[in-house]
């Protein structure tokens, strides 16, 4: 079931960018990302009602709030970023470097999380870097 889910985060990912572009279009790309975030926070809580799953908030362990902590900042850092090459840049050359944190992530995954770094995922990151280079000269 995962791989449903990863694909479909994949066509999100790509329909959140075209309409970004659109969207961003005239717009301050701060202000942009602060509307995005503001429907993104609520559509979370909405799925977290609608799963009754509101009452595990009490038995988050402080370690984990650190990261998810972290991690928000994280991704308000990468939305804020990405928000403004987008719209300076053409999102036909924005995205494909942008999804160079598929590398980085593995590369990291490896080294911090001591997860598998077999030559399947070497040959992965170097046609990824090729491919992302390629799309971008």
């Amino acid at each position: 079931m995962w791989v449903v889910f990863a694909l479909l985060s994949a066509v999100f990912a790509a329909l959140t960018s075209i309409l970004a572009k659109v969207g961003i279009e005239g717009v301050n790309s701060n202000l942009a990302t602060a509307i995005r975030t503001v429907v993104v926070v609520v559509m979370a809580w909405v799925m977290v009602l609608l799963t009754g799953t509101q009452s595990g908030i009490h038995e988050i362990s402080k370690r984990s709030w650190l990261f998810l902590i972290l991690s928000g900042l994280a991704t308000g850092a990468s939305w804020l970023c990405y928000y403004r090459a987008l719209q300076i840049g053409e999102a036909s050359k924005v995205v494909p470097i942008d999804k160079l944190s598929v590398v980085i992530t593995l590369v990291l995954a490896f080294v911090f999380l001591k997860e598998d770094f077999n030559v399947k995922s070497v040959i992965g990151c170097a046609l990824i870097g090729a491919g992302t280079l390629f799309m971008v000269l």
